[in-house]
């Protein structure tokens, strides 16, 4: 597979995740490719789009080995910045655009087995993740559902590890996955009346849920093996035992499960619009249509050692 602006993919050889054990896994390196294609039916002046598409540097135990970024036509501007979330920001200027304008992203990416079970935060800017959203207001619904979700836990004192896990587990019951019913504008309150949707559907509705009893939550983009786009899940901020920062602790309601090493995560935010991955304005009387592709998987694992073979290296081709 090759971008039009001359990446290539040829040779590239992806190890099959399924048949990784993941309980054994030391260190894992993964790459991704993507496209993002925007067509015009006329000319487009002064384009100025916005991506957030690449990780920052270090995230926890996740690392940025290397990326490139292509755009046809050639812009006259790259802008290089972050947001208050510390995410990496790319802005891209185009004067002109005839008919159509392509943005390609390659990134390689290693995550390696934590020793502990959560990213640490400050304390400071916890607010941000407690007060609702546009697409995270709670609703009456959500409301009562944030109570009858709270009263079930005993002990108040260790709550917030097990509520989390609750609105969790109960919002992957209450949902069912598919598309066609909502959208990138759909609000929680929403998204939970229909009970369908995408993945940012459901971290909306379970970030609401969150925020209406006293947890602070954030919304995840970033990417999943085995899926074909990008996916989305919530991380809680909770009080660490030590008390001078906040553990942060993922949780994936579309799939019922806790984020593993087969996730890979882009940015964070409030919601998904603070985290949307192309965004932008230009001059021009039409709109435009866009086309997104994407080639990604898994290229190396190591094992950590066992007693009968010691430590195991499970290679790909990789560029």
């Amino acid at each position: 597979m090759s971008g039009s602006n001359g990446f290539s993919l040829e040779g590239v050889q992806f190890i099959d995740h399924r048949k990784v054990e993941w309980h054994r896994a030391k260190r894992t390196r993964y790459l991704f490719y993507q496209r993002f294609h925007y067509e015009y039916p006329g000319p487009v002046r002064n384009l100025n789009q916005r991506l957030i598409v690449v990780p920052i540097d270090q995230r926890g135990d996740q690392r940025l080995c290397d990326y490139q970024l292509r755009v046809l036509p050639r812009p006259v501007a790259n802008r290089y910045t972050s947001d208050r979330f510390g995410n990496r920001i790319i802005e891209i200027d185009v004067l002109r655009i005839e008919t159509s304008v392509a943005f390609e992203v390659l990134m390689i990416i290693e995550r390696t087995a934590p020793h502990n079970d959560s990213e640490a935060v400050p304390v400071h800017g916890i607010d941000l993740f407690l007060g609702p959203t546009r697409l995270t207001t709670a609703d009456n619904r959500i409301t009562a559902i944030a109570r009858e979700l709270s009263e079930q836990v005993r002990d108040k004192a260790h709550s917030g590890y097990e509520l989390a896990e609750r609105i969790s587990d109960w919002v992957y019951r209450a949902m069912r996955y598919g598309a066609g019913v909502t959208n990138t504008e759909t609000t929680a309150s929403e998204a939970l009346r229909v009970g369908q949707g995408l993945c940012q559907d459901y971290a909306h509705v379970m970030i609401a849920i969150c925020r209406a009893v006293g947890l602070p939550a954030r919304y995840v983009s970033g990417h999943m093996l085995g899926e074909g786009s990008s996916h989305a899940w919530v991380e809680v901020l909770l009080p660490s035992k030590k008390g001078d920062h906040l553990d942060v602790v993922a949780f994936d309601p579309t799939n019922q499960r806790r984020p593993n090493l087969q996730y890979i995560t882009v940015a964070v935010g409030r919601d998904y619009a603070d985290v949307s991955p192309t965004s932008g304005s230009f001059i021009a009387p039409h709109q435009g249509c866009l086309n997104f592709t994407k080639k990604s998987g898994l290229t190396f694992v190591e094992y950590l050692p066992s007693i009968q073979h010691g430590t195991t290296i499970l290679p790909a081709t990789t560029i």
